[in-house]
């Protein structure tokens, strides 16, 4: 009964919030469009976009502009949901949101990395940061090099991470991101059972366990196909998380001669019990049916837990990559078939 009444508020505003997300049928009329234009004055006129975009002018908008906005609106989204919710509720929301401060770090790490990048403007996203973050977005935004980057990270969670990389070797923007992943990561697996309990503490395993998994099944592949990494190397991009893959098993993927003894052993895995399908080369495409799956049967069974909030941004931060594949496609002229292949794909 408490768990009813701590979230029966909060399922009722994500089910409004849900049925305003973009659906098949608005994809396909957005296929129809001839310019990036059109696209954003139709998504002024959508429920989930009306409210944010209402004083918009389409025709001023870059498309860097239009990406940003899109981006914009999951912080928005966000922010509202937060504002709605209990301080049980925000416990969640505030280790989820470290995913955007990880994103926005990564951009400036990349203009860092790209010396002939323009000025890195996060702006838009200066009040949402200020309010949930303890980031100084525009001093990071400002930097100049890796140095100056990590030291204007000082007294924050993420300065060690990336502080202690370099030594023997120079870290590429690669190395960079994946520190900060592999914090992110771990920090939420070590965390989980001090911050929730009972069915909370069951979806959270259950949704992130399956996702750390396939993502080190993933890396391990790509590092040993298209990279050719050592065994050593690869250790030490994975998450060092076990859920349904055993240490064992980690450990015969890793070590796998080829590609044929990676699938053969991929094929004792649990996650082929689950996707029959499953092959090396199909890793990603079922890396995001397994996690939509997940968040989809587990929100509709346990409409009063956490994994609700979980499945609401992601299924927003998805109607944005979406959304984003749309307008590249409408930008370069491609039929309309050709976008809705390209939307169900993303």
């Amino acid at each position: 009964m408490g768990s009813l009444l701590s979230y029966s508020g909060l399922s009722t505003k994500i089910r409004a919030m849900q049925s305003k997300l973009i659906q098949e049928r608005q994809y396909q009329e957005i296929s129809q469009l001839e310019s990036v234009t059109q696209v954003v004055a139709y998504l002024k006129k959508q429920p989930g976009f009306a409210d944010f975009w209402a004083d918009l002018d389409e025709n001023s908008l870059h498309r860097g502009d239009i990406e940003k906005l899109l981006v914009h609106t999951i912080h928005q989204n966000f922010a509202k949901l937060y504002r709605f919710a209990n301080p049980q509720q925000r416990t969640f929301m505030a280790l989820y949101f470290k995913r955007y401060e990880l994103s926005v770090m990564k951009d400036c790490l990349r203009k860092v990395f790209d010396k002939g990048h323009a000025d890195l403007d996060l702006s838009l996203f200066k009040d949402f940061f200020n309010r949930h973050s303890k980031l100084d977005i525009e001093k990071l935004a400002g930097s100049s090099t890796v140095e100056e980057f990590i030291n204007n990270l000082q007294g924050s969670e993420y300065y060690a991470p990336l502080k202690k990389l370099g030594g023997d070797y120079m870290p590429g923007i690669f190395d960079y991101g994946m520190a900060l992943d592999q914090y992110y990561f771990a920090n939420i697996w070590s965390v989980k059972e001090k911050l929730f309990k009972k069915r909370d503490l069951e979806e959270i395993t259950k949704a992130y366990g399956n996702k750390f998994d396939m993502l080190n099944l993933q890396w391990i592949y790509r590092s040993q196909k298209y990279y050719h990494m050592t065994p050593a190397d690869i250790y030490a991009l994975l998450i060092p998380v076990h859920y349904r893959l055993t240490r064992k098993e980690i450990s015969a993927l890793v070590e796998a001669a080829d590609e044929t003894e990676f699938g053969r052993i991929l094929d004792t895995t649990y996650y082929k019990k689950r996707f029959p399908a499953l092959a090396p080369e199909k890793l990603e495409d079922f890396y995001n049916l397994n996690l939509k799956m997940i968040l989809e049967t587990e929100a509709r069974k346990y409409p009063h837990s956490v994994i609700m909030i979980y499945s609401y941004l992601y299924h927003k931060e998805h109607e944005v990559d979406r959304l984003t594949t749309a307008i590249e496609c409408v930008r370069y002229g491609l039929s309309p078939a050709e976008i809705m292949d390209y939307i169900e794909k993303t």
